[in-house]
């Protein structure tokens, strides 16, 4: 159950963006689909890291989803999609461009017998332009879309996120548009194709770069921890770790400069206003820093928590699952698994007041759903299926 409880999801897709737009879907009561080759699984079943064999990744990402095997490439595989296809709202995929349509999957021979089928595609550069045939990874996108040149200080390397930040940002816009698609929907009747690309869903959350080089001729620069449009804010040690700081304000900063000994910085021309604390950043945390290292991290959030500062220690997964807010708000929850046993993983988010997400179970095994998909769903035959199964088809 949940807000999208009927809603038909055939996913396509595979690896991380699709994955984990399938999943916010799954989480929210949609029934996902995933199609797997019979031979070549998910590469994401293998990832690191493992627990006796079995991929952790795998778990979180394809979980509330049901796994059936088609081999695409044949024909008949191609016959079962399109069955699949027929009734659904949805049909997620990330091939690279003109792979759909050399299979004869294409929006227009799909929607002729589904015209509400929303089609959403995901792929490194987009269904159009030059680089659209070349192969699509976030490590591409994420030096293209501006991100990796504005992350890290400025005197290192442009730096990548430790994370599959351009994946699984995709996901989320490939989410958003797709519902965007659906509610259309329900005016005109018709559906439509999604056409989202990892590096322009990271190059979309540059709010004012792109008028900043269009108006001024400028280009944002690496900054370390420190930002364009706010000061203090860094990560500074402790004598037990880091905590991140942020005090733009000048109320919130005023009462800073009180708390680290130095209440004559808030009328110092240097730091009077927020941006006179932006150009001159690194002169204010000359007076935070040594502060900060002379204290444990429990001493200065005790320090700042009356002084109204935004102000939170570095946490490490095992910090996350000792703190009271995420246990308060359960956004971890446990689930049995038949590989692994009981096994917490993030809880459905965001959280909705009246129909929330929930987490039914975990990635499911290679084909575990075909013969309820193909046999019950569909209706084909023991004999069909049997044969089907034999060639490689399923």
């Amino acid at each position: 159950m949940g807000p999208l409880d009927g809603l038909r999801v055939i996913d396509c897709s595979g690896l991380i963006a699709g994955g984990y737009a399938t999943m916010q879907l799954a989480d929210f009561g949609a029934d996902v689909v995933f199609v797997e080759h019979p031979e070549y699984r998910d590469p994401i079943r293998d990832w690191p890291p493992h627990d006796d064999g079995v991929s952790l990744w795998w778990k979180s990402l394809a979980r509330n989803k049901r796994c059936v095997t088609l081999d695409l490439s044949d024909e008949r595989g191609q016959a079962l999609l399109r069955e699949l296809v027929a009734d659904a709202d949805v049909l997620f995929e990330n091939f690279r461009p003109g792979t759909m349509e050399r299979w004869g999957l294409d929006y227009a021979t799909l929607s002729e017998d589904n015209p509400g089928l929303v089609m959403a595609r995901i792929s490194g550069y987009g269904q159009t332009g030059p680089r659209r045939h070349d192969p699509g990874f976030g490590t591409a996108a994420e030096a293209i879309s501006g991100f990796a040149n504005v992350n890290g200080f400025p005197d290192r390397e442009p730096l990548l996120p430790p994370i599959s930040l351009a994946d699984m940002t995709a996901g989320l816009f490939a989410v958003q548009a797709t519902m965007f698609a659906l509610f259309e929907r329900r005016h005109s009747g018709e559906g439509q194709v999604v056409d989202a690309s990892l590096y322009e869903s990271l190059f979309r959350l540059f709010p004012g770069d792109v008028e900043k080089y269009d108006r001024l001729g400028e280009v944002s620069e690496r900054r370390g921890n420190h930002h364009a449009n706010a000061s203090p804010r860094n990560v500074y040690e402790t004598r037990d770790g880091y905590v991140a700081l942020s005090a733009s304000s000048q109320s919130i900063f005023r009462n800073l400069a009180e708390t680290v000994g130095y209440p004559e910085l808030a009328d110092d021309e240097r730091f009077a206003t927020n941006s006179a604390r932006v150009e001159h950043a690194d002169e204010l945390d000359g007076y935070i820093a040594p502060w900060m290292a002379e204290r444990t991290t429990e001493e200065v959030l005790d320090a700042f928590d009356e002084g109204d500062a935004v102000v939170a220690p570095i946490y490490d997964m095992a910090d996350v699952f000792e703190d009271e807010q995420y246990a308060a708000r359960e956004d971890i929850v446990e689930v049995e698994d038949g590989d692994l046993g009981p096994t917490r993983t993030p809880a459905a988010l965001p959280k909705l007041s009246r129909t929330p997400g929930a987490v039914a179970h975990l990635g499911a095994g290679h084909g575990e759903h075909n013969e309820a998909v193909f046999l019950k769903e569909l209706g084909l035959d023991e004999a069909t299926y049997a044969e089907l199964r034999e060639d490689g088809v399923v």
